[in-house]
């Protein structure tokens, strides 16, 4: 016989409290014996009569109320309504979910006890991380109180024929489950609970489901739970056909206990009995009042938890693979517990103190009129519907999951309040302009879902021939996963064949939409933006986006101009266009950002969300594991193919006029080109523009810049169109690399005097321009060069935010207050901050760490740290005005920092290099550099990091030449806004001099590896060295550290920066 032995050791490697594994190790005990869990109809008898509460007279005693403690069950995903977050976070009433109405339930109760009545929760480890979050940003007061949350256990699951421990080697959390709310009581005994809430003198507690919102402390119940001096109380319902096939109250014949038989215990000869309802009565409505003290003293007599006979439910180890290792999951139910109490009793309570969700026909009746609520935040049967919900029978197959409940129902919640019995078969819309009356009995049986029509409703409705939606037909494809879709810090890229090969974009889209509706978005509001770079396959992969968007419900899109539009002109157009009913809920931008173009090259997908920003880790998260496990996608294949080359709108209705799409081409530049015209004094721009001895070069390197850069400069600034170069966008940027470097920006380093090192060259004769910049392909990158002058990303952010006062953006807000850097960026704004008095934060690479940081007080209701600059060593800075970086802004910045040092016209002009080295003079100088090795094997590229990973410790404190390692680390980042934590992210070595060496993966590289190795001396005083020559010592001694010649076969970097 299987022995516990396996489960015992692994639930004690996983930390959980021994009152949960002896609690299971019984259930585990049942099944391996053989139990079935069943209990016979012939072994119980009906319950005889039980006390109403509404018969009760009692006079409600408020002093029972600080005895008290108020408990709701949170645990629950949802799973078997496809949901995959906290079931409890899923809108019930207009915009309030279940959590929001538990919440102004508790505030209200407090408010008219007048008392703080204590309120806890017990989540699991599925529902804790979504619960807390949702309190701390809309409850902060209750997110606040000590002891709100106390923490489900979890169990392993069984393979189905071993017994032992399943395993799960895509994804270890599978291989576990929650044990039901029986573990209550293993919870409260295991975390302390019970003994603190004894000591503190409380005495009973109330406890219910958080999808039953009718639960709330009743005083009048709590008074006559007290006064009976009963150990347990359970209330239950008069059993109704709807209620037939829940659990029932019964009486044991051996000893005349109560008991709970649910419907996993009754045997399939039994089912007829159990669902009489003339016979068992009484249904567990989940709802329990418990005596603390008495279940102490159960727990303390059974060794520290309570036997609660076992529930066996068969699963598959991974709930969303149904070919997956065949599995057991033993769970217990709380309301089991009553037959464990001597004195135990229940109450017959009215239907308002049970309205759960269990199904997608619960949740269409609470949403709809037929339930209303009440001033304390209470969903009761309306009083039209005459007493009797009205009798909900959904298609069983059709509408098993709430996603599919959600796309019925895009068009409103039809009104039910006159309905008494409704029935649908096959797929259906819905509208908020239907009105169900009567008996209804509708049927579909073709493939398109077919909509109900405005009005009265009422009798039978054959909707199979009526007209469908026509060019917005969804059609499901069937699909399958597809390896390594996980999108990196700015998206997903990968080579240009790779997006085109079958069903490989479609997969990724998909899991876009799911994700993004699971976190809250509704897809049908607002609109969806869509833009890109311009690189090859963008135009193709547009139309497929809309075609995707419609079959996903999204009504209104904005698409760029011949599908154009930079990564931060982006973020702005969902910032500020408008009308605000009409403002975009995100964007899809198609670019691979600075890596090259072509059907050889690049391609690349991010999303961007309603702040303007990178989805965040929990989106982007999402959408990988979606992309490991997703079936089918959507798509409107039928819908025509948008004119992308000129502004307009295209409105596309469906064939049964129930509803419309509309797709707007819009302008590429005006949104962001507007909003640089608030920030800068283009007034002062002209002046220094203007002037003989400044002339200036934009090279745009034939990515999406080109249009901002002859917008700004030549039809704002006045500019001829020669200082934009390479302004045409083209699909393959010309054949070159549009990364805004020494290296690849070759046409203008050249221009300006400079070889690839950053070296002054012999330009003879010619005039070099005063200022020189480029943008990568999505330009949201820069790089500043002055006449014969680079200007590093590290110094550059630093001067912009010594300056930042010239810009009136920041003048007119009273300064800037906050500055921002990635971990490889040079320290040199750590010195400014510091002598100015900024807030500085240092982060891991990647600008949604720099979007949180903006949007603290926004968002997160923390500290404002706007006016706010930051910057990353990879040629990218910005400030709050976006939530991206923006090339083209940080053009605009030094031209205002030049333009404020050159107000005397006849005065010689200030360069950039000057004001260059009056910054070194003042704060010194930060010697910086970066090495990218490309193309690097990704296997002997993590073996490196992973070396260097494992020798922290050892090299912490090594002499090696001339430095000291102070520390090596691995770089681990606490949002100090979230309190998120993103760990590996990046090793470094920190010498005790001040200098640092610091290694990372790129996760932009869109095949292969991409190493960087970051360079860094500090010298106060010392500020005309070479870069190559103050560094030579530091690189031999990181080239040593890494051993990057034996792990990836070469120590000469592609490009160095």
């Amino acid at each position: 016989m299987t022995t516990f032995d396996k489960c015992r050791s692994k639930m004690e490697a996983e930390g959980i409290a021994q009152s949960a594994i002896s609690a299971f190790e019984s259930t585990f005990n049942s099944l391996v014996s053989g139990a079935s869990g069943l209990i016979p109809e012939d072994s119980i008898t009906p319950v005889p009569d039980l006390v109403f509460a509404d018969s009760i007279t009692l006079e409600p005693d408020t002093k029972l109320l600080s005895e008290t403690v108020v408990c709701k069950l949170n645990g629950g995903l949802g799973t078997g309504m496809g949901l995959d977050k906290a079931k409890s976070l899923l809108k019930v009433k207009g915009d309030d979910t279940f959590l929001d109405l538990t919440a102004k339930q508790v505030m209200q109760m407090r408010t008219s006890y007048g008392q703080n009545v204590k309120f806890m929760l017990m989540n699991s480890f599925s529902t804790s991380d979504d619960t807390l979050a949702f309190f701390q940003q809309n409850y902060p007061t209750l997110a606040s109180e000590d002891g709100l949350e106390m923490m489900q256990n979890k169990v392993p699951k069984l393979d189905a024929t071993t017994f032992e421990p399943a395993t799960c080697a895509s994804n270890t959390d599978n291989e576990w489950c929650p044990p039901g709310h029986g573990d209550l009581y293993a919870a409260m005994v295991g975390s302390g609970r019970l003994e603190a809430l004894l000591e503190d003198g409380f005495k009973y507690m109330f406890v219910s489901n958080s999808d039953n919102l009718g639960a709330t402390l009743d005083l009048k119940i709590l008074t006559h739970f007290a006064t009976t001096d009963a150990s347990f109380m359970m209330e239950c319902c008069e059993r109704t056909e709807n209620d037939k096939k829940g659990g029932h109250l019964a009486i044991r014949k051996t000893d005349e206990q109560l008991i709970l038989r649910e419907s996993a215990m009754c045997a399939d000869e039994d089912e007829a009995a159990f669902q009489d309802t003339s016979k068992h009565r009484f249904f567990n409505t989940n709802n329990l009042w418990i005596r603390l003290d008495k279940l102490k003293e159960i727990v303390d007599k059974n060794g520290g938890f309570i036997p609660l006979p076992m529930i066996k439910n068969k699963k598959t180890v991974d709930p969303k693979d149904d070919t997956s290792q065949k599995v057991v999951q033993l769970e217990t139910a709380m309301g089991a517990a009553i037959e464990c109490f001597q004195g135990a009793t229940a109450i017959v309570v009215p239907r308002t103190r049970f309205a759960p969700v269990k199904k997608c026909n619960d949740l269409l009746l609470l949403r709809s009129d037929a339930y209303v609520l009440t001033d304390d935040h209470r969903p009761v049967l309306n009083p039209d519907c005459g007493g009797t919900a009205p009798v909900m029978a959904l298609d069983s197959k059709k509408y098993k999951l709430v996603g599919k409940l959600e796309e019925a129902t895009a068009g409103g919640i039809p009104s039910l309040v006159q309905c008494e019995r409704l029935t649908v078969k096959g797929l259906v819309r819905m509208s908020q302009k239907t009105k169900f009356v009567g008996t209804v009995n509708i049927i579909n049986t073709s493939d398109e879902p077919k909509m109900i029509p405005a009005g009265v409703v009422t009798g039978d409705l054959d909707l199979t021939s009526a007209v469908g939606l026509g060019p917005l037909k969804v059609t499901t494809v069937a699909t399958k996963p597809i390896e390594g879709q996980k999108p990196g810090t700015s998206g997903l890229r990968k080579k240009t064949k790779v997006f085109t090969s079958e069903n490989y974009l479609n997969n990724f889209v998909q899991s876009s939409f799911d994700a993004i509706a699971a976190s809250g978005t509704n897809l049908s509001e607002g609109t969806l933006l869509i833009g890109g770079d311009g690189r090859y396959y963008n135009d193709v992969a547009i139309q497929t986006i809309v075609q995707m968007g419609v079959a996903n419900g999204v009504k209104r899109f904005w698409i760029g101009e011949n599908g154009l539009m930079s990564t931060p002109a982006v973020s702005a157009v969902i910032r500020e266009r408008g009308p605000v009913w009409q403002k975009a809920f995100g964007a899809f931008i198609l670019t691979a950002s600075h890596n090259p173009g072509g059907p050889e090259e690049d391609f690349g997908i991010k999303y961007n969300c309603e702040n303007g920003g990178p989805a965040p880790e929990k989106v982007t998260g999402a959408i990988f594991e979606n992309t490991k496990t997703i079936k089918s996608y959507k798509i409107a294949s039928d819908f025509p193919a948008i004119d992308i080359t000129k502004p307009g709108m295209t409105t596309v209705a469906g064939a049964d006029g129930s509803t419309e799409v509309s797709v707007e081409v819009i302008s590429t530049v005006e949104s962001h080109v507007s909003l640089l015209k608030t920030i800068f004094d283009f007034g002062a721009l002209k002046t220094l523009l203007g002037r003989e001895d400044f002339s200036m070069v934009y090279d745009c390197m034939h990515g999406v810049n080109g249009p901002y850069a002859k917008a700004v400069l030549c039809d704002e600034l006045g500019q001829p169109e020669s200082v934009c170069v390479n302004a045409v966008p083209k699909d393959d940027f010309n054949g070159g690399h549009a990364d805004p470097n020494l290296t690849y920006a070759k046409e203008l380093v050249a221009t300006m005097g400079l070889d690839k090192k950053g070296l002054k060259i012999d330009v003879g004769d010619r005039k070099v321009p005063a200022f020189g910049a480029a943008a990568d392909g999505d330009g949201d990158r820069n790089m500043i060069l002055g006449s014969q002058f680079f200007v590093t990303p590290s110094d550059s952010l630093a001067i912009i935010a010594a300056y930042a006062d010239v810009i009136p953006f920041f003048r007119a807000q009273g300064g800037l207050k906050g500055v921002a850097r990635s971990m490889p960026t040079s320290g040199a704004v750590d010195l400014v901050a510091k002598d100015l008095n900024f807030d500085l934060f240092e982060t891991p690479t990647g600008w949604k760490y720099f979007g949180n940081l903006m949007d603290s007080k926004a968002i997160y209701d923390g500290k404002d740290y706007t006016p706010f600059i930051c910057g990353e060593e990879s040629f990218g800075t910005g400030s709050d005005h976006v939530r991206e970086k923006d090339g083209i802004w940080a053009v605009l910045a030094w031209l205002s920092i030049l333009a404020s040092v050159n107000m005397d016209a006849s005065a010689p002009l200030v360069t950039v290099e000057d004001i260059v080295k009056k910054h070194w003079a003042k704060y010194g100088r930060n010697y910086y550099c970066r090495w990218d090795f490309e193309g690097m094997e990704k296997a002997g590229a993590n073996a490196m990091m992973d070396k260097m990973r494992a020798d922290t410790a050892t090299n912490t404190g090594r002499t090696v030449g001339k430095y000291t390692i102070a520390t090596a680390d691995d770089f681990t980042y606490v949002d100090p806004v979230d309190g998120s934590v993103a760990k590996k992210q990046g090793i470094r070595f920190l010498m005790t001099d001040g200098s640092r060496v610091v290694f990372r993966l790129s996760g932009t590289a869109g095949s292969g590896a991409t190493v960087r190795m970051y360079i860094e001396q500090y010298e106060p005083k010392n500020s005309e060295l070479l870069v190559a020559e103050a560094l030579e010592d530091l690189v031999k001694v990181a080239l040593e550290l890494s051993d990057i010649k034996t792990f990836c076969g070469t120590e000469t970097p592609t490009v160095i920066t």
